[in-house]
Formats: C-alpha cells, sequence, structure tokens
C-alpha cells in the first residue's frame, strides 16, 4: 500500500488541494485575499486557492511530523524578511492562518488534538494522504517497492 512518503510532496499537496475544496468545513476566510502569510512576505499569495494549498501542506506535515503545533508550524513556513540594506533575519509565518487551518481540519475529522503536544492526523486524514497517494503512483505506472525497467 502506497503512503504519502512514496510520492513527491508538489503532487500530493496539489491534489489533496482539490480534495480539501470539496469539504464544506475548510473554507477561507473573507480577509484570506487580503492577508500576507506572514511578516516576511512582502505581498499577499497571488493564487486564487492558496488556502487550500496551505490546508493540504499542513496536513501533510501534521500527517510526516505530528504531533505538530502551531509554533513549530510557523517557524517552517516562516521565511527571510528584506531589510533593505540591512542584513536579512528569518521570521515565522502568521499563527493566525495556521491556527484557523488546524481548526478547520479538525472540525473535518483529518486531524486531532494532543493535549500539550499538538496536533496529530487521524485515521481519516491517513486515508485521504494515501489514497491520493496511490492515485498519483497509478497514474504514473509506478507500485511502489518495484523496480522499473528502462
Amino acid at each position: 500500500m502506497p503512503t504519502a512518503r512514496d510520492v513527491r510532496a508538489d503532487l500530493l499537496i496539489d491534489r489533496v488541494a482539490e480534495e480539501l475544496k470539496k469539504l464544506e468545513e475548510i473554507k477561507p476566510p473573507e480577509w484570506a485575499s487580503l492577508v500576507k502569510t506572514g511578516s516576511h512576505k512582502q505581498r499577499p499569495p497571488q493564487q486564487e486557492d492558496w488556502w487550500y494549498i496551505r490546508a493540504a501542506s499542513v496536513l501533510r506535515t501534521v500527517y510526516l511530523h505530528g504531533p505538530v503545533g502551531v509554533e513549530r508550524l510557523r517557524t517552517k513556513y516562516g521565511g527571510r524578511k528584506d531589510r533593505g540594506v540591512r542584513p536579512e533575519h528569518f521570521r515565522k509565518a502568521s499563527g493566525h492562518i495556521i491556527r484557523l487551518i488546524l481548526q478547520q481540519l479538525e472540525e473535518a475529522g483529518l486531524v486531532e488534538k494532543v493535549p500539550g503536544r499538538g496536533r496529530k492526523i487521524t485515521r481519516k486524514g491517513v486515508a485521504l494522504l494515501d489514497r491520493k497517494a496511490a492515485e498519483i503512483l497509478k497514474g504514473q505506472g509506478l507500485v511502489p517497492g518495484r523496480v522499473v525497467a528502462p
């Protein structure tokens, strides 16, 4: 059985984002088109569906590294702040965005809280990611564990 570890992250995140669009619990707030994703960014995201892409990425991160809290995710999605002629410094991402996404994933039943440790993925979340990984591998004609001759 293929898992989310067996496929490229970008392919999996795109497929899972499309699946998350179908869930009514995962919806971007009204202000999502106006807000930056962190103090290190100069502009808001240009993609219309960036909220779903970030939610899929957070879900994959919780799958791979969970239980994980908001602070660790803020560090993961942070980046360098351009300070003009002064040296760049690392800044964490917006905690509010990550917290809302985690709350929405929790309402959808894909993640659950672990007291004092953060959030971990549920069986429903694992099933979603593994199913999408299997679809990607099947579409490429690959089966994990088998060597394909050139």
